[in-house]
């Protein structure tokens, strides 16, 4: 129908609204409207703690002095059935006395995961839930591909950022990189920092460049937690990234007692998480599928990656990698460094296959977003 088209990309646009807000709660919009199809109210999830998107929605309606009794609500989401740091949505909903409810999502949270339909309908509500394959399905569902991720696959969503020449290099053969890309792309890659519940980066690149890695070229309610692969646990004590107030998580594989309680002094949570070979030989490196199942119990749905080509590769060679997130600048290196190391393929097929998703001038330079096949499929 074409009003609940209409409904259900408003409750998009609230959704958008809480893109920097609700994590590691999903992003949801509801919209509220009369069976003659006038608007009664509307909201978005609010940071964690506070209300959810319906609740927002029906303090909007009372504010006006609209009755919702016999109301349609159209939500991004199924509305949730449990109590956590809120109260149940759909129980809300019910008291108000919706009539009908129209969303986008069964939401992917076992502790959901239907029930909140089913207590809806139990009570004579009418829920439309709209196929998996609905655009406006699809697009709710790309809102929050990490909070899916997290709740289906138990790892975050992982994007890989990665700035450089459009010969491929991200530094001259010295290291100095500042600035391969323009302004505005550098503000654009805050914009996605922001939007992460992590920023992840490795040793290399916090020795070499001693990066803040927090968000600066956007206004943002929040700061995301940063994450550092230190296998030798070799962070400096007066390192940048530790800022107050921010999460610090760093991943080692060597255990150093000493220099963890001294880390974890200044505010970071230190985690052992050795990787193996088969026959059970350490390796000395972190195991970073680990790292990513420990990250998601830690309710992390999107992590970004910003680091140098070591980490990077292998990163992609552990088939870790969700989404690339790559700024080309127009300008040619010649050498230098590049963006991954993937070592020395022997064949064309042995290439990790990618899908533009879109690609955008930024500026003067070229974002590009792929994606590898079927890693959405969750």
């Amino acid at each position: 129908m074409p009003d609940t088209e209409v409904f259900i990309q408003q409750a998009l646009a609230q959704a958008a609204q809480s893109l920097l807000l609700t994590s590691p709660n999903p992003h949801v919009g509801c919209v509220i409207t009369s069976p003659d199809g006038n608007l009664l109210g509307q909201g978005h999830t609010q940071p964690v703690g506070g209300p959810h998107a319906e609740i927002m929605a029906l303090r909007d309606a009372a504010a006006i002095g609209h009755d919702v009794r016999g109301a349609t609500a159209y939500v991004t989401l199924e509305p949730c059935a449990h109590q956590g740091r809120t109260g149940p949505c759909c129980d809300a909903l019910i008291a108000a006395g919706i009539k009908k409810v129209v969303a986008t999502n069964t939401d992917p949270n076992p502790l959901v995961a239907g029930q909140g339909f089913a207590r809806m309908r139990a009570a004579g509500i009418e829920v439309l839930v709209l196929p998996p394959d609905d655009p406006l399905a699809m697009a709710s569902r790309e809102l929050n591909i990490g909070f899916f991720s997290r709740m289906i696959r138990k790892t975050p969503w992982v994007r890989m950022k990665m700035a450089a020449s459009l010969d491929g290099k991200t530094a001259l053969p010295n290291g100095v990189s500042q600035w391969i890309t323009s302004p505005q792309a550098r503000a654009d890659g805050h914009a996605w920092r922001a939007r992460a519940c992590a920023v992840l980066t490795g040793m290399g690149t916090v020795l070499a460049d001693n990066p803040k890695l927090d968000v600066r070229l956007v206004d943002t309610p929040r700061q995301p937690a940063v994450v550092v692969v230190d296998s030798r646990l070799e962070t400096p004590l007066d390192a940048n990234l530790f800022i107050a107030g921010r999460a610090c998580y760093i991943y080692a594989a060597v255990p150093n007692d000493i220099k963890k309680q001294a880390l974890e002094a200044r505010g970071a949570t230190v985690v052992y998480l050795p990787g193996a070979q088969a026959n059970g030989t350490p390796t000395g490196k972190v195991d970073l599928a680990a790292m990513l199942q420990d990250m998601a119990k830690r309710e992390i749905n999107e992590l970004h990656t910003e680091a140098g080509e070591k980490l990077n590769g292998a990163l992609i060679r552990a088939g870790l990698v969700d989404e690339f997130l790559v700024y080309l600048a127009p300008k040619l290196i010649g050498q230098g460094r590049g963006m991954a190391d993937l070592g020395a393929l022997t064949d064309l097929s042995q290439a990790v296959p990618l899908t533009f998703v879109s690609t955008e001038l930024v500026g003067p330079d070229l974002r590009l977003l792929a994606r590898i096949p079927g890693r959405d499929s969750f």
